[in-house]
């Protein structure tokens, strides 16, 4: 798609969603993992495709796939650069570079299961997240693509995600043996 042609489906969505709000709620497409021994997974889509995740040797994988981590921060990279290229199509910005690095910090005590020194659990989610955006577009400043991005990451589901707390149910189905 171009870039005229995002900017005129973004805003046939919004004209629909002004009308009808009710129309925004709507379930997303589920992921499905499963267990391939050891540590390795493979996730699948509904329309096919599939991402094998494994975790580093250290950790008892093989280290020849990415880790589900990974998946998190190249979801929140890539979820970056997707929104800031739909608020840049709108504002009829022709961007001529965007990319997105998205890094963390973790302690791998929390996803063993670990104590600190004071008994405290170790969280296992990454302490913090990183996301460095460059971007450029001829004859636009600095300062305006600066607000496009920032003002893109309050839109931007996985960012969003990762900065408010979002409810997580767990239902746990146990077959017999």
């Amino acid at each position: 798609m171009t870039m005229r042609e995002i900017a005129t489906a973004m805003q046939r969505v919004e004209a629909i969603l002004q009308r009808r709000p009710e129309f925004g709620m709507h379930d997303d497409a589920p992921a499905s993992a499963s267990w391939e021994g050891g540590t390795r997974a493979v996730s699948t889509h509904a329309n096919g495709t599939r991402i094998v995740t494994d975790m580093p040797a250290e950790l008892g994988g093989s280290g020849d796939q990415v880790t589900p981590g990974w998946l998190l921060r190249a979801g929140l990279a890539a979820c970056a650069v997707t929104r800031i290229a739909m608020a840049a199509a709108v504002e009829n910005i022709e961007l001529t570079a965007l990319q997105a690095v998205a890094s963390s910090r973790s302690d791998t005590r929390g996803m063993i299961g670990m104590s600190d020194a004071d008994g405290n659990p170790v969280q296992a989610a990454p302490c913090e997240a990183h996301l460095h955006v460059r971007i450029s577009a001829r004859g636009v400043s600095p300062e305006r693509l600066r607000a496009l991005v920032e003002d893109s990451q309050c839109c931007s589901p996985v960012s969003s995600a990762l900065q408010v707390e979002v409810p997580l149910t767990l239902f746990v189905e146990v077959d017999a043996a």
